[in-house]
């Protein structure tokens, strides 16, 4: 049995992580998964529920847990409390020990008129945005007034050695490249993220590395996207960065991301936000959700899951079933039943497929 804790969050978060529970449910029961859930409060719900972003439950649950699945937190309407949702999932992720984020962006096939870039541009781009998440400026000390406000950032050489070494591990998988991006003409915490990047780089010597400043790498992103494979930086810079790269596939909406430790459960969400705007109104785009449930399932041991889910996913945006932030007008709710819908059938064809190779051995026995 797998257990997977559920945090569906705010805003939209509910909405779109009940259509990436219904497809995990449908694989479970159909694929014998064993796939047991328990959802719990976090971020502002939790807040008014518990007082706190992160109940001490919440926290247990997804520690025992083995894998989480998060929607999305925050809204106006805390934006007064004396701890804010967000601050939720940083805690979550240092009581998790989540140090790696890993956000994939990349042009669907068929889709590359959504994308704001020319096809010439963005045709055949696929990133992969390794970021550090435990370091950087927002967890370092903070000091605010009035009349004067500080951030520190700090990186110790441990961490920026583990999350290189992700990085490059990664990079192997893929096209055998990693671009570090970094501000280490300005910042003592870049100038020591290069010169242990270059380090661990060594280890590797069947995979090219280059350094960007971060400056150039945000403007190479939108003129030359086809020059990455993975990138690795720092929080903020990852914050920003991978966000800046929702606009090659066309929305924000379809875009996953994993947030991994040390070997214990990983986390797993949409790389946007709670868009409380349109909480509620079944037309929020649940793909980035559902592509981050097949992650998980991945992750977890399940390629092939994995491999069905992403499938379907796909199938339903070439086919043309789009919510609003992708020029149509399908709902939320209405693309979450198709995209079911093309995963039934994989699972069919799947299933025929298994029955005709145990037909052939027979044959062959």
């Amino acid at each position: 049995m797998l257990r997977i804790v559920i945090l569906p969050g705010d805003g939209i978060g509910p909405e779109i992580v009940e259509q990436a529970r219904a497809c995990l449910v449908m694989l479970s029961e159909q694929c014998d998964l064993r796939l047991e859930f328990e959802e719990r409060d976090f971020g502002g719900i939790a807040i008014d529920r518990h007082g706190t972003p992160l109940p001490d439950e919440t926290l247990e649950a997804c520690r025992s847990a083995d894998a989480v699945l998060l929607g999305a937190v925050g809204g106006p309407k805390w934006d007064g409390a004396a701890e804010r949702p967000e601050a939720g999932l940083l805690k979550l992720r240092a009581g998790l020990g989540l140090f790696a984020n890993l956000r994939p962006a990349r042009v669907l096939r068929g889709l590359r008129h959504l994308s704001p870039l020319k096809d010439e541009v963005a045709d055949g781009a696929d990133i992969l945005v390794v970021r550090e998440l435990t370091g950087g400026a927002y967890f370092g000390e903070k000091s605010y007034s009035d009349d004067f406000a500080s951030d520190t950032s700090v990186y110790t050489r441990a961490e920026i050695e583990r999350i290189a070494h992700v990085a490059f591990a990664a990079a192997r998988r893929r096209k055998k490249k990693v671009t570090s991006v970094d501000k280490a003409n300005v910042l003592a915490t870049s100038k020591l993220w290069r010169l242990v990047v270059n380090e661990v780089a060594r280890g590797y010597p069947d995979v090219a590395l280059d350094h960007l400043y971060v400056d150039a790498a945000a403007m190479a992103l939108v003129t030359s996207p086809r020059r990455f494979d993975v990138i690795l930086t720092e929080n903020l810079f990852g914050d920003i960065l991978s966000d800046e790269l929702a606009v090659i596939g066309g929305s924000i909406g379809t875009l996953p991301s994993a947030s991994l430790g040390a070997g214990g459960p990983a986390l797993f969400e949409p790389i946007h936000g709670s868009a409380p705007d349109i909480a509620g109104l079944d037309i929020a785009n649940p793909a980035g959700t559902i592509s981050a449930a097949a992650i998980m399932l991945g992750h977890l041991g399940h390629s092939d899951m994995e491999s069905l889910l992403v499938d379907a996913v796909e199938n339903t945006l070439v086919d043309g079933c789009r919510t609003a932030d992708l020029g149509g007008s399908d709902t939320c709710s209405e693309f979450g039943a198709e995209t079911r819908q093309r995963l039934k059938e994989g699972i069919s064809a799947r299933e025929a497929h298994l029955e005709l190779i145990a037909m052939n051995r027979g044959c062959c026995g």
